[in-house]
């Protein structure tokens, strides 16, 4: 099993936290560097353990800041091995919208820097769908929905074939229109994610999250779709290996 998505340098103790996902059968992580510094982090602890890689980007969130001005030193942290992904990259307009124009500009830079170095693109994206999918509309390689959960992005990504990762979210209750998302998403499009610390799963909920508690946002999944929830962490594995290209 995998957690696509999770902010290991946010966490009380990674190595702490790694090593209880591998007691739940999570052998593999993707953690987020959200930021050049984050993006060391991230790089740091992939280094120390075996089945984690860093996906790096710089977040929309600090579109208006100084650090969208360090696309170089993001571009040299991408060339390490384990860096695996470019993101999470994307719009967030929910929170950042006296910054639109900034975040389009950092979001279409980091797109650019996707396509150059042929890696696939975590894409983190709130209220802004149309611009959202508009951008998307010229990229040319993987994209990486994460956290899924603007389901009107689902037409338009199912049409261009991205992935689609969800989160602790999905198993809220009032997430119907999201399990519904998840049942038409296809077999080989579908990732999971604990997006930790946040969005820890509803049996779970108001805790510290972290990669071991995947299982339980698999199972919700598995329940919206109708299949058996080791089935679908196995499909999930092999989806994540190919839009990753793990190996």
């Amino acid at each position: 099993m995998i957690d696509t998505h999770a902010h290991l340098d946010a966490l009380e103790d990674a190595g702490a936290a790694v090593a209880r996902a591998h007691e739940a059968g999570v052998t593999r992580v993707i953690t987020i560097g959200t930021g050049i510094e984050s993006g060391r982090a991230a790089l740091a602890i992939a280094a120390e353990h075996d089945g984690v890689y860093a996906a790096l980007g710089i977040d929309p969130h600090q579109a208006g800041s100084d650090e969208a001005g360090r696309a170089a030193e993001l571009c040299e942290l991408l060339d390490y091995p384990k860096a695996v992904a470019v993101g999470e990259a994307g719009l967030d307009y929910h929170y950042g919208a006296e910054t639109k124009d900034e975040q389009r500009r950092l979001f279409e830079l980091q797109l650019a820097l996707a396509e150059e170095l042929r890696l696939p693109v975590v894409i983190h994206t709130r209220e802004a769908n149309d611009d959202t999918a508009a951008i998307l509309g010229g990229h040319d390689g993987t994209v990486i929905m994460h956290c899924f959960s603007e389901p009107g992005l689902l037409a338009a990504g199912l049409e261009r074939r991205w992935y689609f990762s969800f989160a602790g979210n999905v198993t809220y209750p009032r997430a119907a229109p999201l399990r519904e998302a998840a049942a038409e998403v296809p077999a080989d499009r579908i990732l999971a994610e604990t997006d930790s610390p946040y969005l820890a799963p509803q049996p779970l909920r108001g805790r510290p999250n972290e990669p071991a508690h995947v299982v339980h946002i698999v199972a919700a999944l598995a329940a919206a779709r109708g299949e058996d929830a080791d089935e679908l962490a196995a499909q999930i594995d092999t989806n994540a290996t190919a839009a990753f290209s793990l190996p």
